[in-house]
């Protein structure tokens, strides 16, 4: 008894690491873990941000039917790669799903993944999210490229790129509410 009065911290730290060997249990966890570090995304500053010129960008929502990127030219958008066997992804998307919720009918979100439209349906139905998701059909324009999941792009009407985050963060603070409010008032 007296060995688990002075170990009980390297037991502890045994099991987590046990836990996070074996598959069902290293997806919740790392999940979790990336919503206690997540933070605000900011702006970029004026001088080093891109301009997508270039909105050409064929895409297949998940019921086949086709569009195109151009269609959101001079309007705000917000563009979110992903996928469901990518943690940070995971833990991102509630916020996300509040975001598409305040701000749906006003900024034009597109969240892209390559996995089946089948899987991605899955997994919004198991998770109750109803933000549009898309298949990508080509390359996205060079201004979006990003080899990172996730990875989040905020767009102004002008097609300045505000907001470029790669890892999880939080979404749905008061700092991207006002960067969206200051957008669609431009």
């Amino acid at each position: 008894m007296n060995f688990f009065k002075k170990n009980w911290s390297n037991l502890l730290f045994g099991v987590f690491i046990l836990a996070l060997i074996i598959p069902q249990t290293r997806m919740p966890i790392q999940v979790v873990l990336q919503r206690f570090i997540s933070f605000s995304p900011s702006e970029i500053d004026k001088e080093d941000r891109t301009l997508l010129k270039d909105y050409h960008w064929n895409l297949s929502q998940l019921d086949s039917e086709k569009i195109n990127l151009s269609q959101s030219e001079g309007k705000v958008v917000l563009i979110n790669f992903w996928a469901t066997w990518c943690p940070p992804c995971v833990a991102e998307m509630p916020e996300l799903q509040e975001l598409y919720e305040t701000y749906g009918d006003r900024v034009d979100f597109y969240f892209i993944t390559n996995e089946t439209p089948q899987k991605a349906h899955n997994f919004l139905k198991s998770k109750g999210y109803d933000f549009p998701v898309y298949i990508q059909m080509e390359p996205s324009p060079r201004a979006l490229a990003s080899s990172s999941l996730p990875t989040t792009f905020v767009i102004s009407i002008t097609g300045e790129i505000i907001m470029q985050k790669t890892g999880a963060a939080s979404w749905n603070s008061d700092k991207v509410h006002q960067v969206l409010d200051q957008l669609l008032l431009k």
